[in-house]
């Protein structure tokens, strides 16, 4: 079972607390059930003869008992809540571990907003229910036997009461489970839905008020919220039917003892204590059942959550570190592509197909195409963000699948098509591509990239970098790059939200910076591009010609169609 294995592996580090929350449990339901024993003998010696002193006596054993009951129960809770709570912790962190070593293929398989809800809400379910087992089901086990054990020793002719009263109430719980089990199934699918439709909704908010969309995004919500409400309100209409029907059984199992005990006591079978005691085991008895069905309504959920978190945690990422790894790169940082091709899984057709071409240090080597020509895709190809279907892909000799990821990130530095900022400050953000960088070299990396809008390295930054503007966030990601002092570098269309003016300064100062480095530029302007050493067109994931801008424009037809189309646009 994918929850025992799971909690199995990763409560390990706390097999003390377990085995301390074992024994006080046990010491703790020893004392509950000494005491409906001591209530009795207090009843038939001392009150029915009369006997004060004795009351006094056995009164005193009752309340050390009581206090010696509290005090192991409320260790018993500490040390299960944190063994639970970091038990919990930890999934949640190895989770997390094996997500952000999924490559862009892994996390598609499964889908941002499912990955979320895994590390979240199924964890804590997963949490909560080893919470409970700890708390309570440590407990009702010994409560029920030990509490049969009492009850028959207080009065052997009721047994048949406790008999019937476990048997109705475990096989009441029981068609109960089967009919939530595949409730619960349902559930966490209908949460993922309702977390993938928020979080789409509001990445894509501009989008939705752009075309007036608020109606149409509303009623998806609300198709997907009313789901989850209905599936959760016929969860609670069972849980609703579970107690009363418990107290009904509960109810009709005292009124009978007091039936045939009545009975007994008259006839002088059993004196009123012992009754008395047996009425007290009979409801601890049922307590113990009323935990485990408690328990088991919640089991079927966290057997289901834990099976989620199984698959994450199981999967093998597409990209994995090499076994061997290669030695560091000390020569010039050549990266070369060797008849390269890439598939996504399940495509019909390649998205690069036989791509072969060298960019050099002190170069710049240029990748122009139109749209879905496979350009991006190349680009995440250097720093290993995926992986060739076949060919080689190769820095300064060495395959990068060969080299692990320090080396590949101490190697290369990428600005992606999309530029993204971390939530806190330009230095923070700056940061992350070089922890140990100097104020100075994060002053010289934003004057390089034209960031002139930031006049302090504690200038906050919003999630997402929401608080600047497209262009101000797209500089921010080249500086960042640029304080990696890599070998490489890749500008994924980085140039695409700066004007023509602050481009050609950033292009001005960025010469120097990258005289000894490759430079692999992917474009959508040819002016962006034109003066590059080697330019490099795709079409339909195929190279179908390179060269320099001005060889391109008299041997290339796609080039010239690129380039003359742009010409007229700007004209316009």
């Amino acid at each position: 079972m994918d929850l025992l294995k799971l909690l199995a592996h990763n409560a390990r580090p706390y097999r003390l607390a377990i085995v301390a929350v074992i024994v006080l449990q046990a010491a703790s339901t020893a004392a509950t059930l000494y005491l409906p024993s001591l209530n009795a003998r207090i009843i038939d010696q001392g009150v029915a003869k009369g006997d004060v002193p004795y009351i006094w006596s056995v009164g005193g054993v009752m309340l050390a008992v009581a206090f010696a009951q509290v005090i192991t129960a409320c260790a018993a809770i500490w040390f299960g809540s944190r063994a639970a709570m970091g038990t919990g912790r930890d999934i949640r962190s190895r989770v997390f571990n094996r997500v952000a070593r999924f490559s862009v293929e892994d996390v598609s398989h499964y889908g941002a907003s499912t990955l979320i809800t895994r590390g979240t809400n199924d964890v804590q379910q997963v949490q909560m229910v080893f919470l409970m087992f700890l708390n309570f089901m440590v407990a009702a086990p010994i409560m029920m036997v030990g509490g049969i054990i009492m009850a028959l020793r207080e009065d052997p002719g009721m047994s048949w009461l406790v008999l019937v009263s476990v048997l109705v109430l475990g096989v009441v719980v029981g068609l109960l489970i089967m009919r939530l089990l595949p409730k619960f199934q349902a559930m966490q699918t209908k949460i993922d839905r309702v977390n993938g439709v928020l979080r789409e909704q509001i990445t894509g908010i501009r989008v939705v008020r752009a075309f007036t969309r608020e109606e149409h995004e509303s009623k998806r919500f609300r198709a997907a919220n009313t789901e989850l409400t209905d599936l959760s309100r016929a969860i609670g209409n069972l849980f609703v039917l579970l107690f009363p029907l418990i107290l009904v059984i509960l109810n009709v199992s005292i009124a009978a003892l007091l039936w045939f005990g009545g009975h007994r006591v008259d006839n002088g079978d059993v004196e009123v204590g012992s009754l008395t005691a047996f009425m007290q085991y009979l409801m601890q008895i049922l307590a113990a059942v009323m935990m485990g069905a408690f328990m088991a309504m919640m089991l079927p959920r966290a057997m289901v959550c834990a099976q989620r978190i199984t698959e994450v945690l199981s999967h093998s990422p597409s990209i994995v570190e090499p076994t061997e790894p290669a030695g560091q790169v000390a020569g010039p940082a050549t990266v070369a592509f060797d008849d390269v091709t890439f598939s996504y899984p399940g495509a019909e057709a390649p998205v690069l197909d036989s791509i072969s071409f060298h960019a050099r240090p002190g170069t710049v080597t240029a990748i122009i195409g139109s749209t879905g020509s496979g350009k991006t895709t190349l680009a995440g190809l250097v720093p290993r963000l995926m992986v060739p279907s076949s060919g080689r892909v190769s820095i300064g000799g060495a395959d990068i699948t060969e080299l692990t990821r320090d080396q590949i990130t101490k190697l290369v530095s990428v600005v992606p098509q999309k530029p993204y900022l971390f939530s806190g400050t330009v230095a923070s953000n700056l940061r992350v591509a070089n922890a140990s960088a100097s104020e100075e070299q994060l002053w010289d990396a934003l004057r390089i990239a034209q960031a002139d809008f930031v006049d302090d390295l504690e200038m906050p930054i919003s999630q997402g970098g929401t608080n600047v503007s497209g262009g101000q966030r797209q500089r921010l990601c080249i500086a960042r790059a640029l304080v990696s002092q890599a070998r490489v570098y890749v500008f994924d269309d980085s140039f695409s939200a700066l004007d023509m003016v602050t481009e050609s300064q950033l292009r001005t100062a960025l010469a120097p910076r990258m005289k000894d480095a490759t430079m692999i530029v992917v474009a959508q302007r040819v002016s962006s591009i034109q003066d590059a050493d080697n330019i490099i067109v795709l079409d339909a994931g195929k190279i179908v010609a390179s060269g320099t801008h001005d060889e391109l424009v008299n041997s290339s037809e796609t080039y010239r169609e690129i380039a003359e189309s742009q010409m007229m646009e700007d004209a316009r």
